[in-house]
């Protein structure tokens, strides 16, 4: 799960299997495998990072440069 920030100041810890899709409008819509869409400050970018290190985090995988 990551955390995001919805626009009332709320945090919130998603599933990150269960998102369809990001959009960019001025704000960041995240659609859901259930149709619901989630409304947060982080940008589009900022959400796939939390996603790529959560999974480095969950298999144990280094970034590049890491020794």
């Amino acid at each position: 799960m990551i955390c995001l920030t919805e626009f009332n100041g709320k945090e919130v810890y998603l599933n990150t299997e269960l998102i369809v899709k990001l959009e960019k409008s001025p704000d960041t819509i995240i659609t859901l495998t259930t149709g619901k869409k989630i409304i947060v400050k982080e940008q589009p970018e900022e959400i796939v990072d939390k996603y790529i290190k959560l999974k480095r985090k969950i298999f144990c995988l280094r970034e590049e440069g890491d020794e």
